[in-house]
């Protein structure tokens, strides 16, 4: 049975989008991996709790056959598989080449590992799980 559409163009991660009146984006430092830098002396040997990595997701759909509305939802996975939770967007696909840009800035508690980011059409079908690994790095302490 041929796949009538919506369609992933694009998902991926950045650290920015601009977009244009036109609507053209511009993606900034696309990304999969993020490496949490600690240079100071005393530094942890793990990420510190609650330390912040701020990063952007977007998704590019089109629609080929698909008409009217719809729901995408994205459903992170942490590295220990638990779940955040989900956000959810409305959205309303016009057909053929026309399609939508779902941009979701996030700031996420690292956690060291891989995280996979499910999206969902409906809460039904997957339309791409979108990977990103944290990392952490401890930088040696400068001698006198």
């Amino acid at each position: 049975m041929p796949d009538t559409g919506p369609h992933v163009q694009l998902a991926t991660f950045c650290e920015r989008v601009l977009q244009e009146p036109d609507g053209v984006l511009s993606l900034v430092r696309v990304l999969d991996r993020v490496t949490v830098v600690a240079g100071f002396p005393g530094a942890p040997d793990e990420i510190p709790a609650g330390h912040p990595v701020q990063v952007t997701l977007v998704v590019a759909l089109r629609s080929d056959q698909a008409r009217g509305r719809s729901k995408i939802s994205i459903d992170p996975e942490k590295p220990d598989t638990t779940h955040l939770p989900s956000a959810e967007f409305d959205v309303s696909f016009e057909g053929e080449e026309r399609g939508v840009n779902v941009i979701v800035p996030m700031v996420l508690e690292a956690q060291e590992g891989l995280y996979w980011f499910n999206v969902k059409l409906n809460d039904e079908q997957l339309l791409s799980r979108v990977p990103l690994r944290i990392t952490y790095q401890r930088m040696p302490a400068v001698g006198r």
